[in-house]
């Protein structure tokens, strides 16, 4: 069975799609590490803060921060 690129955007990663990296889920809404992220306050914080921005920092090279 063939998988169909998922049209949702990762909450976690902010303006990428949702790749499912995680086994056995079908989205975000089923995303373990979305959960995590999204119950924690100090980690929601964090990514409300660094989302803002786009999760990238100034003066860095995105070359090197992908792998």
């Amino acid at each position: 069975m063939r998988r169909v690129p998922p049209d949702a955007k990762c909450p976690v990663r902010p303006g990428d799609p949702c790749t499912l990296c995680q086994l056995d889920v079908t989205g975000p809404h089923d995303c373990p590490l979305v959960y995590l992220v999204m119950s924690d306050d100090d980690l929601h914080d964090r990514l409300r803060i660094n989302g803002s921005t786009n999760g990238r920092q100034p003066g860095r090279d995105e070359s090197t921060t992908r792998a």
